[in-house]
This record gives C-alpha cells, structure tokens and sequence, in this order.
C-alpha cells in the first residue's frame, strides 16, 4: 500500500510538474489570444457602444476557453477565468489599452464635427443599378450562412464630393464606430504629410532611435512609411508572432519593435511589417502631440468626431492598428486623400503628397501586390494592374478582416466597406466599385 502511496503521489507531482511546465512554455501564446480578446471586448463595448464582443472575435484554437469581465473601465480575460489574465483599461478620447495599469494620458484634444460635411448628411437616395451594386457587396443573394460569412457590414459612396449611397447591417448604423486595422496606417500616412507640410518632421530624418548604434541609424521616416526599414519582422497574425506579440503583449510597442535587428539595408526590401508604421507613430509623438497626435493633426481639422487612435500601455498611439470610426469619418479620409489634402478651403498637405504617396515603391519585396506610402496602388511598378477592372489611377487603405476604403481620383469616387471577414479571400469590394463606376457614370 505505502508503496501505492509513493508511486501515486508521485504520478501527481510529474503530472502537475509537466503540466506547470507546459503552461509556461505556452503562456506567450495564451497571453496574446487573452490579450486580443481584452482589447476586443473592451473596445467593442466602450468605443463601439455594442454588446456583442464575441462577434469579433476570429477563430482560433483558445476562442472557447476565453472568458472575459468588467468592472468599471477596465476589462479582463483569461483562460476559463484562471490562465494568461490581460487586462485593458479603457480612457476616454483614447481607447482601449493592454496594460498591467491604466496609462497615462493627457485630456483629448477636442474634435468638433462641423468641418465633415458626410457627419449630417441627408441619407442618399439610390437609383436601381446602385442598389444592385450594394445588394452584390452585402451577398444578398447568399443563404445566411454564407452572407454572414461575407461579413459585410458598412457601405458608403461619395461621388463628386456627394454621399450617393450607403448601407449598414444589421445592428449597425451611421453613429457605430468601426475599427479599421491596418487603414489606420493610411491615416498615418496623412498625419506624416500634415508634420511635413509644418516643417515638424522631413521625410530622410535619420537617426530616429537613441539606441540604434548600428546601420539602423540609416532607418528614415520615409522609409518606415513605405516599409523598406529592413527591420526583421513576421506579419503572420496568429497566436505569439511578432505582429500579435507587439499588439497583445507589449507595453511600449514601439520600443519592441526598435529591439529587431536588420534583416535588410535601409532602403532596398520591402516587408510589410505593422511594426514600422507603429515605430514610426512613436517617433512622431515625441517629436508633436503625443498621444493627441492623430487628433490634433488629423481628427480636428477634417472634423472626425468619432475618430479614436488608441494607444498602447506606455501612452503612444498605435497607427499601423487601432483606429475606430464611423463609415461616414472613414469616408472623409478617403475624400481629404482624393482632394489632394484640401479640405474646407485650407490646403492641409504639401501639393504633390498624394500623388507621390501612392506611386508603387520600386525595390524587391516580399509582397506580391505592389505597396506604397502606406496606401496601396493599383498600379504596379512595371505598369502591371492589380485589378484590371479598376482604374490605373485607383489606390486603397486596406485593413485585417476586410476593411477597405477605394480611392478613384479619375471617377471623383471614394468607396467605403466595412466588415467582419476572417477567412474570405473575395470581399467583392472590386465588383462593387466597378459597379459603382458603371452605375454613377
């Protein structure tokens, strides 16, 4: 019996040993799928104003097993309330951040609407051929499955300068802010543009980091803009890379990815890599504005006013990721990137920034669609189209899960989609502008 004893005691230790052990050998995986799913239910509820988190969250092996709480303005999650606790703290102007204790941050800047002329704008009314186009975008064809899948949830036209048609799912509506993702860098883009148009920044400034004592001195704003930095980077969004690390996991974002060596000479590899436009945001902040940086340079003067940048623990806006706002605000970005950086009568960007902004960088890269200054243009270096029913002149802001804005300078159109699309690799955003196209003539 007592030797039962033993060998079952010491069974139990072995198993709580190697389970223990395995824990923490998986815990930089469990801590970004608690992380995103902190961040996710705190941001839907507080700056979306929904209930219904869960809904954005995309499938992944630890979906099941995450459970998440709030008290107050802080949200947390774990792993069946035990595991991998994140929490993210939320303030308002500034979103929500992951963080072991709230940031600190100053007041927001104020963001009045009354310089968006889309925030009260009459609801459009549209012509059959329209209507088709968005019947298409929105897959009401599809069983509901399938259209659910699609996942689209916001369409909004300008043409002209004119709202000519918009859309929203259910349990949306002109007022629900929508995270953007990566169109967050696009705006970045605009905010670059506003610093240089002031002589705050230029784009070959160097030496953007204190620490850097090696060939990562060469590193210029410009490049990190259109990701030719050389940083070593891996953009895979799952569960402990470097992308989901840097947004679930990291405190000071930008200082995470400073510690990456050069995989590449500044200048002569293109990667897309979050983690640059990240770096460069932090760069900027300390340079102008802080955390009010997208809000004083961009938000204030194209009148956002449900715009929210948010930051990471350390209080620095994360623009390659979080920016949230209405379609009607999204669609203000694409109209101030068509007018060139006029808006209200003021010319708020450098004359040429817009059309240098979206000519294809010309270097070896690892994509295979060609990349701009954090646009994406539809022209290739070589004159190649990426989407041959679309204008040469077309460009986009594209982000994680099928969020779009479709620029077409040459049809005066910006196209807005929004959407929950994890997984589909047509979000039909390119027949619903060449429909557009057709339609508004």
């Amino acid at each position: 019996m007592r030797i039962f004893r033993r060998v079952l005691v010491t069974l139990v230790v072995v198993v709580l040993v190697a389970g223990i052990a395995g824990y923490w050998w998986q815990r930089p995986m469990v801590l970004t799928g608690t992380g995103y799913a902190a961040h996710n239910a705190c941001a839907v509820e507080f700056v979306a104003g929904r209930d219904n988190a869960a809904a954005d969250l995309p499938p992944n092996p630890l979906v099941p097993v995450l459970r998440t709480s709030t008290s107050e303005n802080v949200t947390t999650a774990s792993v069946l309330g035990a595991l991998g606790k994140q929490r993210a703290f939320f303030t308002e102007g500034f979103g929500c951040a992951v963080a072991e204790q709230a940031p600190k941050l100053p007041e927001p800047t104020t963001v009045s609407a009354g310089a968006n002329p889309f925030t009260d704008a009459a609801e459009p009314s549209e012509s059959a051929e329209v209507e088709a186009a968005l019947d298409v975008a929105f897959g009401t064809e599809l069983n509901a499955t399938d259209r659910s899948k699609l996942g689209t949830r916001a369409v909004l036209v300008i043409k002209d300068g004119e709202l000519v048609a918009e859309r929203y799912a259910e349990g949306f509506t002109k007022d629900t802010p929508q995270l953007g993702w990566s169109m967050s860098k696009s705006v970045t883009n605009l905010i670059v543009g506003r610093l240089v148009a002031q002589d705050v920044v230029t784009l070959d400034e160097s030496e953007l980091r204190e620490e850097w004592d090696d060939d990562r001195r060469d590193i210029t704003i410009r490049q990190l803009l259109n990701m030719t930095s050389g940083l070593e980077w891996d953009e895979t969004y799952a569960l402990n890379t470097a992308i989901t690390r840097m947004l679930f996991m990291e405190p000071d974002m930008g200082s995470f990815v400073a510690s990456f060596k050069s995989a590449h000479k500044p200048g002569t590899y293109l990667q897309y890599s979050s983690g640059s436009i990240t770096l460069l945001c932090s760069v900027l902040a300390e340079m102008s504005g802080g955390a009010n940086l997208p809000r004083e340079q961009i938000f204030a003067p194209l009148g956002l006013s449900s715009a929210v940048m948010e930051t990471d623990g350390s209080g620095t806006p994360v623009c390659s990721s979080y920016m949230w706002a209405t379609p009607r605000d999204w669609a203000a970005v694409g109209q101030f990137a068509l007018q060139g950086g006029a808006w209200n009568g003021k010319q708020l960007l450098p004359e040429n920034w817009m059309a240098e902004s979206t000519q294809a960088v010309d270097v070896k890269s690892h994509e295979d669609s060609p990349y701009a200054s954090a646009w994406w243009p539809n022209e290739g270096p070589g004159g190649a189209l990426e989407y041959a029913d679309l204008p040469a002149d077309a460009y986009f802001a594209q982000g994680h899960d099928g969020q779009r804005i479709l620029v077409v300078p040459s049809e005066q159109l910006v196209v807005v989609r929004m959407g929950f699309s994890p997984g589909v690799d047509d979000i039909r955003t390119t027949k619903l502008t060449a429909d557009l196209i057709e339609a508004l003539g």
